[in-house]
């Protein structure tokens, strides 16, 4: 029955939908969707290694710095980053790279009038909607992928470090031939299942607005055609399909890692070894 509301229901407008599916904006849609998709999970993991060692410094400064940065990028929703982004541009007319607070303390050295600004931009051009929806996605992403590589590291028993330290292994060393690997098995899944979310979280910024995203476009053609339903699934369809190749792609990563896991276990049993001996 189902199927058959599916060929028979004139509301889906199916040979409309396809056609207008595949079109250049749509195309276009669907690029600006995997860039977005790209860089901020790009960015998001940087910034959760960074937070994630930040909160394991023991550094109570540094620590307290990380803690406040999850806090606040967890409990504020997406699209309401996005949208504040947006409107940056009320708060600052410009944005300068240099010396802080150089209005404060040059005129105190005599210097009144000058600026330590390298270059200016106006603020409007550089948190244009791409940009203002690519920091809101990033940053929020930080906070949640520094949660995960905090857990992944400390998935490790610390005893496998303090063995390979004691046969003169480096930090470094460490780090990469024990702790990594065999953390990577515990980041590596919800790090996909974020890759995953943040794709469909991409249609957020449609309401910055980011004219050249995927969702935007679809709209605009239902909204142009009066056709809004058919559009919608075709958004649908779209993103199942990108999605669907994201979770393949993630399947083959998680067995690689699961191999380069079982090669630490080995290579750590070896470590044991030689230290009891």
């Amino acid at each position: 029955m189902f199927v058959h509301m599916l060929l028979t229901n004139e509301a889906f407008q199916w040979e409309f939908m396809f056609s207008n599916m595949f079109i250049p904006p749509v195309l276009i849609g669907v690029r600006t969707t995997l860039l977005l998709t790209v860089l901020s999970m790009i960015i998001g993991v940087f910034l959760g290694i960074v937070l994630a060692l930040m909160r394991l410094s023991g550094n109570p400064v540094l620590a307290g710095v990380a803690w406040t940065y999850t806090w606040f990028f967890r409990a504020v929703p997406r699209l309401v980053l996005a949208v504040l982004f947006g409107n940056l541009g009320i708060l600052y007319a410009t944005v300068s790279f240099g010396l802080p607070f150089d209005m404060y303390w040059l005129p105190l050295l005599g210097l009144d009038g000058y600026s330590t600004a390298i270059f200016s931009i106006d603020a409007r051009t550089f948190l244009s909607g791409f940009m203002a929806g690519l920091l809101a996605l990033a940053l929020s992403e930080g906070a949640y992928m520094a949660e995960i590589v905090r857990a992944g590291l400390q998935s490790v028993d610390k005893g496998q470090t303090e063995a390979a330290q004691a046969l003169g292994m480096r930090h470094f060393q460490v780090m990469r031939r024990i702790t990594l690997p065999q953390a990577l098995r515990v980041i590596v899944p919800p790090t996909g299942n974020e890759t995953v979310a943040m794709l469909k979280d991409t249609a957020l910024v449609a309401f910055v607005p980011v004219t050249t995203e995927l969702f935007f476009q679809l709209q605009n053609i239902g909204a142009r055609t009066f056709q809004a339903f058919p559009m919608l699934v075709a958004a649908c369809i779209w993103y199942l399909a990108i999605t669907s190749l994201f979770m393949i792609g993630q399947y083959f990563l998680e067995r690689s890692f699961t191999k380069g896991d079982r090669q630490a276990q080995a290579e750590l049993k070896a470590i044991e070894t030689k230290a009891g001996n």
